[in-house]
Formats: structure tokens, sequence, C-alpha cells
């Protein structure tokens, strides 16, 4: 993150003696990005966060991918995978993928294992329900409309919280997810053009700390063999020592962060705006954006809602998470639908929506865009939950 904190108890100076209350050193832990050359902080543990007892090799559920063939718009409708017991990691339903990042939906009503993903952030989007992040920097809660970014090697874990499941939509990186860069200076600082900026921003707060021996975490690392969760990854059950959740104080600039979507500022003009405008994130490869209730173009013979485009470079995907899309008002999108507009095709409004957007002055409209820029996959549970009609409704066809 662009900004420093510090929580719980640390030395004066990094890198030296710190001692705990029987005398014995804290164990120092260095967590950085890039080798040394990007954002980092120092943990101190009680134990060893080297100590492992066990490690053996873990299957998770196969996930397969297909390319987008016949090449088409696909709506799928993400609430259609409600299902039974679910936790918030090992029951996300994998939609779309390709080497550079991963799509998932997860309807949960229990914790998760405690995790690490040193594949690559992720950040999670809170449909609705609430959720408790617990890792080894502490405790960071999330309700409906936060996004949660986890950094790459974070052991944590996900707890429902509240009287509902929790419904996620999950965007997981092969690599880094942090603001995009135009909106931060030299030295990491937010702009005054940025859409949000420090004081929305919220981390852990206190440390977290837990008792115990030999807790399990799964691990999902590289692997020159193709994996079974996507191309290059395989997944390893380690056993520690001692509980992780052990760290006594840290500081430094990485850790996980929380943002809502409804301190998103947007970005307005006279005449229509393009979806850059839209960004909050950026990470390898892909963007994702935030659709948010605003005021519309004020010019008088403004057409407000899109016009039709054809990014010959990404494809398009829209999580509809609130309010009313007008652009695509007759096409069956939902509450919980994701749209996927392929590069190769040419996608807008559906048929009448440009003129009904006549005079509109606001749009109350609440959604969340990944574009990539490599082709998405189609994963299993996207064959389980898609409308087959929705690329001819432009046509007005069944």
């Amino acid at each position: 993150m662009p900004y420093y904190r510090s929580v719980g108890e640390v030395p004066r100076k990094r890198h030296t003696q710190f001692r705990q209350p029987d005398g014995s050193l804290y164990a120092e832990e260095l967590m950085g990005q890039e080798g040394f050359s990007s954002d980092s902080s120092l943990l101190y543990h009680r134990y060893a966060p080297t100590a492992i007892v066990a490690a053996e090799e873990f299957a998770p559920a196969t996930v397969n991918r297909v390319p987008n063939l016949p090449l088409k718009p696909r709506h799928l409708r993400t609430h259609k995978l409600d299902g039974g017991p679910a936790d918030p990691v090992l029951g996300r339903r994998y939609l779309l993928a390709n080497d550079d990042v991963r799509i998932a939906y997860v309807v949960a009503d229990r914790p998760s294992p405690l995790f690490r993903d040193a594949t690559g952030d992720h950040c999670l989007y809170v449909e609705s329900g609430s959720l408790r992040v617990e890792s080894t920097f502490g405790v960071l809660d999330a309700v409906a409309g936060d996004y949660v970014v986890i950094p790459t090697s974070t052991i944590h874990r996900l707890v429902p919280t509240g009287d509902e499941p929790a419904r996620l939509l999950a965007v997981e990186a092969a690599g880094h997810v942090g603001p995009p860069k135009r909106y931060l200076s030299v030295r990491g600082q937010f702009l005054e053009h940025s859409p949000y900026c420090e004081r929305d921003v919220r981390g852990p707060d206190a440390p977290l700390l837990v008792d115990g021996e030999e807790a399990e975490v799964l691990v999902r690392h590289r692997s020159q063999a193709a994996g079974p969760n996507g191309s290059g990854t395989a997944w390893t059950r380690h056993v520690y020592a001692h509980h992780p959740f052990d760290v006594v104080g840290w500081d430094g600039h990485l850790y996980p962060w929380a943002f809502s979507i409804h301190d998103f500022e947007p970005i307005t003009g006279r005449i229509h705006q393009p979806p850059p405008v839209h960004q909050t994130f950026q990470g390898p490869n892909f963007v994702i954006c935030s659709f948010v209730p605003r005021k519309v173009d004020y010019h008088p013979e403004a057409i407000p809602v899109p016009y039709h485009h054809h990014n010959v470079d990404s494809d398009e995907m829209l999580f509809y998470t609130g309010g009313n899309y007008e652009a695509r008002r007759g096409s069956g999108i939902e509450q919980g639908s994701i749209s996927l507009h392929p590069s190769g095709f040419t996608h807008g409004p559906q048929p009448g929506a440009a003129e009904r957007s006549l005079g509109v002055d606001f749009f109350d409209e609440l959604a969340v865009m990944v574009d990539t820029f490599r082709p998405l996959d189609l994963c299993d549970a996207a064959a389980e939950c898609e409308d087959p009609g929705y690329a001819w409704t432009w046509a007005r066809r069944p």
C-alpha cells in the first residue's frame, strides 16, 4: 500500500534486538515484494515462522478451463450457484480465468481453513453479508460493498459474520494488485485527482494473538507442472509447530487492506466518459473498475448510456451488484449477474437504451468490472449458471 502503518509493539530500530518478557528474542520476519525492491513489512513473532513439522501434497477440487468457443458474449447468473455449506476459500466456484487472473464466486457460511496463496494477491468484493479477515497482521472487518486486498503469501482465514452467508466475488491475481499508478505520486501518496485516498483505506489496527500448536495451513504455490487449479500452480498442506497468528507487532507498507466501493468518487463530464475513469485497481495484465451511483452527462445533447464499443485488446467482465444498469435493460441482467464481452465482439447498449437515456441526469448503478488483456477462458461453474439466450438479445431473438 502507498502509506506506512505501525501496529502493536515494534523496536525503535529495525533489525535490532527485540526481546520477549522471558528475555528471548522475538523472531523478525521481513515480508516483501520484488526481491527487496518494493513494498515490505517487518513482523515480530513469538515463535520462528519457519518452524513446520509436516508437509504433504494437497489436492483441491479440479477446475477445468475451456476457451470461449464459439466466440460470443456470455451472461452468468451467479445466484444460481447457491448451494450447500461452503467456506470462502475451498468453496469458490471458478467462472473465468486466464494465466493472469482467476475469477470466482462463493456463498460462504463457515470459516475457511488457514490459507496462504503464494501465486499472487487476492482482491475480494463483498456483494452481501459480512466477513472478518484474520491474518498474521491482525483483523480486518468487511461489509457489503467492501473490496479487500490480501497480499501474496499472507497467511489468513476468512470468517463469515452476521446472520446471513457472505457472498463474495474473488479476483485472484498471478501477481500484485494495487491502486493505478496514475493516482499516485512518485513517493506513493494519492494525488488530488484520484477518486479515493488514504482516508478511505482501512488496515488492521491491532495484533491478533492465537495460542496453539500444530496448525494446518493450505498453501497454493507456483509449480512447473500444471496443477489442478490453473496453469503452473500446486497445493501443499503445511503443519506449523505453533499457530502462525503469534505476531506481537509489525510495521511497513505491505498488509491486507479494505476500501468501500461507496467511497469511490465518480469522475463525470459533459459527455459520456470512457471506462478508465472508473478504474480502481490494477493487476498484472488486468484492471478492476467501479461503477457507482453518479450524476451523468450534462451536455444538452448528451447520450448518457455508453456508445457501442470494441476494446480490441481486452475482454470485459462486469459484475452487477446493485441498482439499475440502464444500458443492459431488457437483456435479463439482474442482481449478481456477470456479463462477459470478449475481444472480437462489439458490444454496447441494448436496443432502445440510448433513446430512453436522453434527458436522464443520474444513474443509480453499482457494478465491478474486470478488463483483461488476455482472453478469459470459461470454467466449470460458468456452464452451470449461463443464460444461453444473452448473445441474441441485441437482435431481439429468443
